[in-house]
């Protein structure tokens, strides 16, 4: 991973992707570090983490990540999940964010020079084709070590750097360091 000093980085974090990724793998992702570690690789000018919540639940076991991260150097991009029944009658919970990345991630470009992207998504391929022509450089973090593996194979392609999420768990991973005060994970989403 190469990063200039002067670059502007903007981190856009599909929060359900990156949880999947990291639970594959084995271990949970300590977002204070991962904050930490993204501001020392140039001028960190945003960090979007985006999910989807269940509105009318009690208790969202995703809602203190939300929270913290809303206080702790985040831009939050939520909505509320739809419930559906599908084609077997089966209930069904939707709440993809896709459309919110893209949008944010075309409104910073002008910027950015270094966009990193924490989702295997393949949808985003065309993305990460349209600002690399703005001259933005792109990072892809997900995994290529999980089964199967949690990143699409055009995505990666199109990435300039490809970012392995296990080589970055002795920096961003919980429980890495002895100190485990306020830094959460994101359980069930």
């Amino acid at each position: 991973m190469h990063f200039y000093d002067s670059e502007r980085i903007g981190l856009f974090i599909d929060g359900s992707n990156l949880y999947a990724a990291a639970k594959a793998l084995g271990f949970d992702i300590d977002y204070k570090r991962l904050l930490e570690h993204f501001a020392t690789k140039g001028r960190l000018i945003r960090a979007f983490y985006y999910t989807a919540l269940i509105e009318d639940q009690e208790y969202s076991p995703i809602r203190p990540l939300v929270d913290w991260l809303d206080y702790n150097g985040y831009t939050m991009v939520t909505k509320p999940t739809k419930e559906f029944t599908d084609a077997t009658g089966r209930r069904k919970i939707k709440g993809n964010m896709d459309i919110e990345l893209a949008i944010d991630v075309m409104e910073m470009a002008p910027h950015l020079d270094h966009v990193v992207l924490f989702s295997g998504d393949g949808d985003f391929r065309r993305l990460v084709e349209a600002i690399q022509r703005k001259g933005v450089r792109v990072t892809v973090v997900s995994t290529v070590r999980s089964q199967p593996p949690m990143v699409a194979d055009e995505l990666r392609r199109q990435a300039d750097t490809f970012l392995e999420l296990l080589d970055l768990e002795q920096v961003i991973g919980r429980g890495q360091q002895h100190h485990r005060d306020d830094r959460y994970h994101e359980d069930d989403e």
